[in-house]
């Protein structure tokens, strides 16, 4: 006896894109007339849209790798269609042959019935703001590459700088170095450069910089100084275009733009954190009044990764678990046979994730807080390495709370924790006595 297995249609104006670096293949059905393959130019794109407005496609869903899909998805939303982006681990076909046609004709088959679920994407604002940020990271690890390049030169011309100074492109450091690029090799000169917070003396310094004369180690480091300079000034600029953008988006909003707080001068403030810019009264208006910063552990970098990442797209999320699943922070339960098989973060990461998790290794460095404590007791059970992704599950949940529900962080004092401690000793102490004073009761009756 044959039997046949329907599913109900979801999309029936639905079609499939899979997306390549040189051509697209579009189905919008599963016979082979419903298959056709465009360019990537923009007029490709636009007669692809045309193509889809023509057949009565109403939703498109797009499986792509890298940043081919972009500009294809700019095009088909501006054409007023509705655009989903999919994981290719959600897409793949069962065991087969495997071509372009059969794939943008199975995207359509699982869109149609409903089977696929798009991908977090932020709004355009907040994809500028990633764009400007992730370039300026990109900006900070090449500086951080020729500051090691630096000082190689350095150890090879004998000049050991790296020995003295707690960080050879500080003040100190880059001080010295723009001397001995200048031509200048005498020691007692050099240390002269010595800023007041250094703690090696004059003459310690000038001890570690004597020369080897080696004329072809000095050009070299001549020229990484002069690409760390230049590194440097594009750093700035691409500050200044990160503040540019953070004040239009506040200043178009009036909710945003009337909050005002007063300086943190308590929050440590890093070398690598954007200069002449006030992140705190920036997130504190961008927010609409949360303030981010009173979370004990989190840096500027942390809260500016946040708005680039997310930004207001974290009332997408419709519960903190969701949220902190979609960051890879949540145990991936996998069971078979009612018994837990593994319970490991599942692999995979992101740039807000490791902000999170260096904030997280920031908390458990600190003390007596209520976040820091969290972690030392994970800590002591289960290793550091559990304790940073616990903490940094725990912040997201925190931060979701504070953005979605507009809940102020309120942290637990030391003094708060210390009492609650001696009321549970105290209760505990009540019960002890409570069932020494039934036995002593009992001896009684016996005797």
């Amino acid at each position: 006896m044959s039997k046949k297995v329907s599913m109900e249609v979801i999309n029936p104006c639905a079609a499939g894109i899979d997306v390549g670096s040189r051509s697209h293949y579009a189905a919008i059905g599963q016979a082979e007339s419903d298959v056709r393959e465009f360019g990537v130019y923009n007029e490709n794109l636009l007669e692809m849209a045309q193509w889809f407005l023509g057949n009565g496609i109403r939703t498109v869903a797009m499986e792509s790798t890298g940043t081919y899909w972009q500009s294809l998805y700019a095009a088909l939303q501006s054409a007023g269609l509705e655009v989903i982006l999919c994981n290719g681990k959600f897409t793949k076909n069962i065991k087969g042959k495997k071509t372009d046609v059969q794939d943008c004709q199975w995207i359509q088959k699982l869109h149609t019935l409903g089977l696929l679920s798009g991908s977090f994407l932020p709004d355009e604002a907040t994809e500028q703001l990633r764009t400007y940020c992730r370039h300026r990271t990109n900006l900070l690890e090449q500086a951080a590459g020729t500051t090691k390049k630096m000082q190689k030169y350095l150890r090879l011309l004998n000049l050991r700088l790296d020995v003295v100074v707690k960080d050879v492109a500080g003040l100190s450091g880059l001080a010295m170095i723009d001397a001995i690029c200048k031509g200048e090799t005498n020691p007692e000169r050099l240390a002269a450069y010595r800023h007041g917070n250094c703690k090696k003396s004059k003459e310690e310094i000038a001890k570690a910089l004597q020369w080897n004369g080696r004329k072809d180690y000095l050009f070299a480091l001549g020229h990484e100084y002069q690409m760390y300079q230049n590194l440097q000034s594009k750093i700035t600029e691409c500050d200044g275009e990160i503040e540019k953008l953070l004040n239009e988006q506040i200043g178009q909003d009036d909710n945003k733009k009337q909050h005002a707080i007063d300086k943190k001068v308590y929050k440590k403030v890093n070398k690598n954190t954007p200069k002449n810019m006030d992140i705190n009264l920036l997130s504190y208006q961008y927010f609409e009044g949360i303030d981010l910063l009173a979370i004990e552990g989190v840096s500027y970098s942390t809260i500016l990764t946040l708005m680039s990442e997310v930004g207001n797209g974290i009332h997408k999320f419709e519960s903190a678990k969701q949220f902190s699943s979609w960051l890879r922070l949540s145990p991936n339960n996998k069971i078979s046979g009612g018994k837990v098989l593994s319970n490991k973060i599942p692999k995979g990461s992101n740039r807000l994730k490791i902000a999170l998790r260096n904030a997280a290794n920031a908390i458990g460095n600190l003390k007596d807080t209520a976040l820091s404590n969290f972690f030392k007791r994970i800590a002591f059970r289960k290793g550091r390495v559990s304790a940073i992704s616990a903490t940094a599950r725990k912040l997201a949940v925190i931060i979701w709370n504070m953005l979605v529900k507009k809940v102020p962080y309120r942290a637990e004092t030391t003094y708060e924790f210390l009492d609650q401690k001696r009321k549970r000793k105290v209760q505990e102490m009540k019960k002890l006595i409570a069932r020494f004073d039934i036995r002593t009761d009992e001896l009684n009756l016996q005797l």
